[in-house]
């Protein structure tokens, strides 16, 4: 969950999303630790549920920390001792190594066989492929990954690109970072950042930078379980995740075309989908064209 939402609509998002086909999920604050609809027990709480409700849980940590409590919250995390964690720094990687098992998530970069190896050496059992690398890359590295590691990739979503210590939502509202009065709450999906020529570019998030594009690799999936991708990661949106979910479901099941798919999803995307970064081009380029 990239977005900042009440705890009334992300106990019923978690509730519909219960029902899904979906195998994982991963919960917890990824993006700032001002974004308090749950707590650490809230989460923990909400993650026993969704276990019971026969999905594996994943908890995420803050991909950039600045204080002692989020430290504080980050050991708890990764001491927790019943559910997997997802490391977003190298911080997290460090509590965890020769510990338990972990996920290394978007915020840690992995571009190379070599890198994948020796955090594999520390503990890693899942690794997510950086959202920049393209699938050259990912045929290289996964040439060289270990056995026992599964391989994820981000097929859906704006993409996350980049954390800064400076909050960009704060600052488009006038508001010093540290009395930001939780503004993220107004904008469920971002703020949307156009060029001067009136291109959609970015999407502003808090102290994250997305895409405004939305990443749709649907009709790719051919070629992901060709390079024998594990895992694939829908990121959750204000509106369809469902729709979403179910259409990756269908095609995996073969009761529909990807690209019919994927054309269906576009089409109500409100700034368009992009695959520049899959083909190894620049990412808000939408190359294989979807009719």
């Amino acid at each position: 969950m990239l977005y900042y939402w009440s705890k009334e609509t992300l106990l019923d998002f978690y509730e519909r999303i219960s029902a899904t086909p979906v195998d994982i999920l991963y919960l917890g604050e990824t993006v700032c630790s001002k974004r308090r609809s749950l707590n650490t027990d809230d989460w923990l709480e909400l993650a026993a549920r969704l276990t019971a409700a026969g999905k594996e849980v994943v908890l995420s940590t803050l991909a950039l920390l600045e204080a002692e409590s989020e430290l504080k919250t980050l050991r708890r995390l990764c001491e927790n001792g019943r559910f997997t964690v997802e490391a977003n720094d190298m911080g997290a990687v460090r509590l965890l190594s020769g510990k338990a098992p972990f996920v290394l998530g978007t915020g840690v970069n992995v571009y190379n066989g070599q890198t994948l190896r020796f955090l594999a050496r520390l503990g890693a059992q899942r690794w997510v492929m950086p959202v920049e690398l393209s699938r050259a890359t990912l045929a290289s590295i996964q040439a060289q990954r270990p056995a026992e590691v599964e391989t994820e990739v981000f097929v859906y979503g704006r993409l996350p690109l980049a954390y800064s210590a400076r909050c960009f939502t704060a600052r488009y509202h006038d508001l010093p970072k540290d009395d930001c009065r939780y503004r993220c709450l107004d904008d469920p999906e971002g703020l949307a950042l156009s060029t001067r020529e009136g291109q959609a570019f970015l999407t502003l998030n808090g102290i994250q930078t997305q895409s405004a594009q939305t990443y749709n690799l649907l009709p790719e999936l051919a070629e992901l379980r060709a390079l024998e991708v594990d895992v694939l990661r829908i990121s959750p949106q204000a509106n369809g995740t469902e729709a979403v979910i179910e259409a990756f479901a269908a095609c995996l099941r073969g009761e529909r075309e990807p690209v019919e798919a994927a054309a269906a999803l576009n089409a109500t995307l409100p700034y368009g989908a992009c695959d520049g970064y899959w083909q190894g081009q620049p990412g808000l380029r939408q190359v294989v064209e979807v009719v």
